[in-house]
C-alpha cells in the first residue's frame, strides 16, 4: 500500500477519534480500533524513522484515557497530515 494513503488515513482516523471524544460518541472507540489497524500498516510498510516515532508517541496517547486525550489525538492527526504535505507535495 502507498505510504502517503496509509498516513493519510491514520490522520483522519485521528481526527475521527478526537471528534468522537470530544462529543462523548461511542464511536469514537469504533476509531480507535482503524487508527490502530492504520497504525500497524504504517509499522509494517512506512520505512520513514520520523513517521515511525511519531507513531510511537500517538499509541500512547489513544491507549491513555485523559481528559487530554481528545485534544491529543488532534494534534497528532494535524502532524501527520502535516507530514504528508511536506513529502509529497
Amino acid at each position: 500500500m502507498n505510504e502517503k494513503i496509509i498516513i493519510s488515513s491514520l490522520a483522519m482516523d485521528l481526527k475521527r477519534v478526537a471528534l468522537g471524544l470530544y462529543h462523548k460518541s461511542p464511536s469514537a472507540e469504533v476509531f480507535k480500533k482503524e487508527a490502530f489497524k492504520r497504525g500497524e500498516e504504517l509499522e509494517n510498510f512506512v520505512k520513514d524513522t520520523k513517521a515511525q516515532k511519531l507513531w510511537q508517541k500517538t499509541k500512547v496517547v489513544l491507549k491513555s484515557n485523559s481528559d487530554r486525550t481528545a485534544e491529543d489525538a488532534l494534534m497528532y492527526s494535524t502532524l501527520f497530515q502535516n507530514f504528508v504535505t511536506k513529502n509529497w507535495s
